[in-house]
């Protein structure tokens, strides 16, 4: 832990302790030529994030996700409302040493090496040269970067993925008690999308809380423990994964062939639909899965009745009339 950490921060750190709150938080600017014209990216935001927790923050692009993030960080100050980030009131400086940043597109000085922007990160954080020689290289081994290509190339030789791997490890070269990552697998590919994933699941292990905004639902289903949806400024729901998209074990299946006297006795609300049947499952799924040969019929399709987070993200659009299908 780095040592210069704040008693407050630590001390909030405790299991149910908000690290995160704020109270009806808006920002609003002025913009045009003779700035008449009044935008609001963010409306009367409440919401509180504990200790430990891996927060979600989902909307669809201008929903004023970024706004939120930099008005907790105090990069922006709010219009109105107020906020607590670790027990301190928004742009409190004292709190900034146990947080790490992680923004959508990293900007770093091109012709530094990794490791040195590393070293330059740590410097600015005050951490003495014998942690930074022991905490550089467990954060690149961390983030999947080797050390000597850490100290060989510079930044404008890497990828995107190695970018956002850099930019993972100077988030985190301070220890911190509370991570923020702007859409941290944006421009990823699968096997990129899955190591950051696999570094927020050992944050989360080690017992960080990480607030983080994402468009990748898949990986945010798996990740957090709860989420957030904003749309136009306005945060319309909140929960748990469970509370939101509830906790049924019942299952949805897509059979081929059958007599459908008989499939009625093992799918609930049977219809014929793009050449098989279809309906839910009645019954356990062990029983359903050894009644398909007697049913004369076969599985084409099982999955999980429960809707997805984009399923529930793109309905709860939709009520709100944001979105709208072809």
């Amino acid at each position: 832990m780095v040592e210069s950490m704040t008693d407050a921060s630590t001390a909030l750190a405790k299991p149910n302790a908000a690290v995160i709150e704020t109270y009806e938080l808006q920002k609003s600017y002025r913009t045009g030529f003779w700035l008449t014209q009044k935008v609001t990216p963010l409306q009367a935001c409440t919401l509180s994030v504990l200790a430990g927790e891996t927060f979600g923050l989902l909307g669809p692009n201008g929903a004023g996700k970024t706004t939120l993030l930099k008005t907790l960080l105090g990069v922006v100050r709010a219009s109105n409302g107020r906020g607590l980030v670790l027990g301190k009131p928004l742009g409190d400086r004292s709190v900034k040493q146990a947080i790490g940043y992680l923004p959508e597109n990293p900007y770093f000085y091109d012709y530094l090496t990794g490791w040195e922007m590393l070293k330059l990160t740590a410097g600015l954080f005050g951490l003495p040269q014998a942690v930074q020689k022991q905490r550089i290289p467990e954060l690149l081994d961390l983030v999947g970067l080797s050390q000597a290509a850490a100290k060989r190339k510079q930044l404008r030789q890497y990828s995107k993925g190695m970018l956002q791997r850099v930019g993972m490890a100077q988030a985190l070269i301070n220890d911190p008690e509370l991570v923020f990552l702007d859409e941290p697998m944006s421009g990823l590919d699968p096997l990129g999308r899955y190591q950051i994933r696999e570094i927020i699941l050992s944050l989360k292990a080690q017992g960080k809380t990480i607030f983080f905004n994402s468009h990748i639902l898949s990986d945010v289903e798996v990740v957090c423990d709860r989420v957030a949806i904003l749309a136009q400024g306005e945060l319309i729901c909140s929960g748990s994964i469970q509370e939101l998209l509830g906790t049924s074990s019942a299952y949805f299946a897509k059979v081929i062939g059958g007599n459908p006297d008989v499939l009625k006795t093992r799918l609930a609300n049977l219809e014929f639909k793009d050449g098989c049947w279809q309906g839910q499952v009645l019954g356990s799924l062990q029983d359903f899965m050894a009644s398909l040969n007697i049913m004369g019929a076969q599985l084409k399709e099982i999955r999980s009745a429960r809707p997805t987070l984009e399923e529930f993200f793109v309905e709860q659009l939709k009520t709100r009339g944001i979105y709208h299908s072809s």
